[in-house]
């Protein structure tokens, strides 16, 4: 094993991953604990050359570990990651490293917190933040990452830190200062040589995913019970999302999709345009947990966006919201396309910056208003349910999807929304967890 980050073997996760009490780093080799049934390695520091993490053991991130330039993590299938809450354990990956963490359906790799099951809760640990060197606009075309997780930024849109393959991030989003936290996966100038499918992101502190510029693209994704926004894009953000499914709870949500191209100046170049199909959004009518999950999207600061395929359900207040001139902009020349999809009520569906569009027919088949075919149990925090419940219903089969380009990411499609109707298989089954502890 790679020398290069520290290692201090022993220490225990108590019954469940627990917290983590250090033992001498003379004790070699690992030593199991009553309790758990892997020995634990705790990782510090930095990780140079190649180096990997094998399901046989637990990992526990204490403080920051940084994969640096030229480095690669590999985790094997079926490991557990564990994010120490005390030292605000975090993975950063600095521009020309790579994580490749490829769990499968049937062991899917887990991150998560070190507390005990029924005390866990947002913003336990870190997060992961990937840096790479793909096009952002912002000034001289590099950002210093939120919490100072790494410089990011470049010219290669095929720039590869990696790839992840069905991968649970759970409980994550320490806060550092006010208004100052980390997403679960933040994709800081990430380019699209990588691979990401198959990754939940659940119960987050801050955004659940966010990419900051880039090219990097993105399928099966699950955004389950953020703190703060689901899907979140900014600094010119061109990559390609499908079937992404969010799920929120109204103690504490902002906007499941929550888009901008630059705060500080809406029109620079190159735009963020990312190319989003095949989408459900599953907001929290009830206001017996809070008064959160408002509005389910919002458009702004000159973002361009393709949107098609979409059912949305459970915002309290608004479905859809385009925000600002220059946005707007993007939708009148034609830059902006959106179709093909199902904003429900019970509560108000559009916001009147998006009605327009709809009713003179330049969103085509957007539909306002009628039964998006989801069972109630979409909105079932411990066990949600985004497959629609009959091929009758407008979900499965009246509303025709459209066909995504035929580029070698996306796939052709029978329906709307993230999953197909019953009896095709559920994506989510088998990998996807929800504890809301």
């Amino acid at each position: 094993m790679n020398q290069a980050a520290k290692r201090m073997v022993g220490a225990a996760v108590c019954a469940a991953l627990l917290a983590v009490v250090p033992v001498s780093t003379d004790q070699a080799p690992p030593v199991n604990v009553p309790g758990i049934d892997k020995p634990v390695i705790v990782v510090t520091g930095e990780i140079n050359g190649t180096e990997s993490w094998t399901n046989n053991f637990y990992y526990v991130l204490r403080g920051a570990v940084f994969v640096n330039e030229g480095a690669t993590l590999n985790i094997q299938a079926g490991t557990r990651v564990v994010g120490e809450a005390g030292s605000v354990g975090t993975l950063i990956v600095l521009r020309g490293g790579r994580l490749n963490a490829l769990g499968t359906r049937e062991q899917p790799i887990v991150f998560t917190s070190d507390q005990a099951p029924g005390t866990r809760s947002r913003g336990d640990w870190g997060g992961i933040i990937l840096n790479g060197r793909a096009p952002v606009n912002l000034e001289g075309g590099e950002g210093q990452g939120e919490a100072n997780t790494g410089i990011y930024g470049g010219n290669d849109p095929n720039d590869n830190s990696g790839s992840m393959r069905y991968v649970r991030v759970e409980f994550a989003g320490t806060e550092f200062s006010p208004d100052n936290e980390l997403n679960g996966i933040a994709f800081q100038a990430v380019g699209r040589g990588g691979s990401y499918e198959y990754i939940q992101v659940h119960m987050n502190r801050d955004d659940a995913f966010e990419w900051f510029g880039g090219t990097a693209d993105a399928k099966y994704i699950v955004a389950s019970n953020a703190g703060d926004d689901s899907i979140d894009w900014t600094f010119g953000w061109t990559g390609k999302l499908q079937f992404v499914a969010v799920h929120q709870r109204g103690d504490d949500a902002d906007n499941a999709i929550e888009a901008d191209n630059n705060e500080f100046n809406n029109d620079l170049l190159p735009r963020a345009n990312p190319q989003i199909y095949n989408m459900t959004i599953c907001g929290d009518p009830d206001r017996n947990e809070g008064a959160e999950s408002v509005r389910a999207i919002l458009f702004r600061r000159g973002t361009a966006v393709t949107y098609r395929n979409f059912l949305i359900t459970g915002a309290k207040t608004t479905g859809m919201q385009i925000d600002g001139g220059s946005t707007l902009a993007q939708v009148n020349n034609g830059t902006t396309q959106i179709g093909a999809g199902v904003i429900w009520g019970p509560t108000v569906p559009a916001h009147s910056s998006v009605l327009p569009f709809i009713q003179s027919g330049r969103f085509p088949n957007v539909i306002l208003n009628q039964d998006a075919g989801l069972s109630p149990d979409c909105f079932n925090h411990a066990s949600p349910n985004f497959q629609p419940i009959s091929t009758a219903t407008l979900a499965g089969g009246q509303l025709a999807p459209i066909q995504p380009p035929n580029d070698g990411f996306f796939e052709a499609v029978t329906f709307i929304g993230a999953v197909p109707p019953p009896p095709a298989d559920n994506w989510m089954t088998g990998w996807t967890a929800f504890p809301q502890q």
